[in-house]
Order: C-alpha cells, then sequence, then structure tokens
C-alpha cells in the first residue's frame, strides 16, 4: 500500500479534517505513529480505515460501536468477517434504531395532531 503521510495527506485523501482524524484517533478508531517532532503518521492503510469509518458513522453507528466492528470489518462498504458477537451487536443496534424511529412516529403524529387542531395559522 502507499508509504506514510502525515495528518494534512490524510486529510486530503479522504475528505475529513485533520480536527475529525484527531477525534477518531482519540475515539480509538484510527492509530497514528509519532515522528520524533510529534506529527502524526499514518499507514497507507489509514484512506480506508477512515472510509470505513465515514460509512459506519453514516449508518447511525456510534463511535462505540465502531470501535468493537471495525476490526472486523474489510473493504470500503463495509463488508464483514463476522468476528464472535458482531452480528449480536448489529441486530441490537438495529432493534434499537426501531424503537427509535417507532418514537419519532409517535412524536410526529403527535405534533401533527396539534397542527390539526382549529386556529390561527
Amino acid at each position: 500500500m502507499d508509504g506514510d503521510m502525515l495528518i494534512g495527506e490524510l486529510s486530503r485523501r479522504t475528505g475529513v479534517s485533520a480536527r475529525l482524524l484527531r477525534y477518531y484517533e482519540e475515539q480509538g478508531l484510527l492509530a497514528a505513529g509519532r515522528d520524533a517532532n510529534g506529527y502524526r503518521r499514518y499507514s497507507g492503510d489509514s484512506v480506508a480505515t477512515v472510509r470505513k469509518i465515514r460509512v459506519l458513522l453514516e449508518a447511525g453507528l456510534s463511535t462505540e460501536v465502531i470501535r468493537q466492528v471495525l476490526p472486523c470489518t474489510r473493504d470500503a462498504r463495509p463488508e464483514f468477517d463476522w468476528c464472535s458477537g458482531i452480528r449480536d451487536l448489529l441486530d441490537r443496534e438495529l432493534a434499537a434504531l426501531d424503537d427509535r424511529i417507532e418514537g419519532l412516529q409517535r412524536n410526529r403524529g403527535a405534533i401533527a395532531g396539534f397542527l390539526a387542531q382549529p386556529g390561527e395559522r
């Protein structure tokens, strides 16, 4: 794969801000080495890792869940190698998402009911 890169290069190649890359590192999602001068150095694999993180975040997973599933991912889509417990973890996430959707539908119905009341517009 490509050689090591500094945070600015990783940011340019992924479209993710340096601030977010540092956050991913703080959350244990992205590994960086350090130069003698303290600059972060990322491996060429970091580009794919950041892309997987973005897809998983867009799916609504928390950084805590992503930290658990990321080692079991391959490809940028990502696809999963079904490591122990990962399917159960994602099943729980899906159930929690279904509960949130149900709650949002109730909230929406209540607000729509308020708007349906006669009154000044």
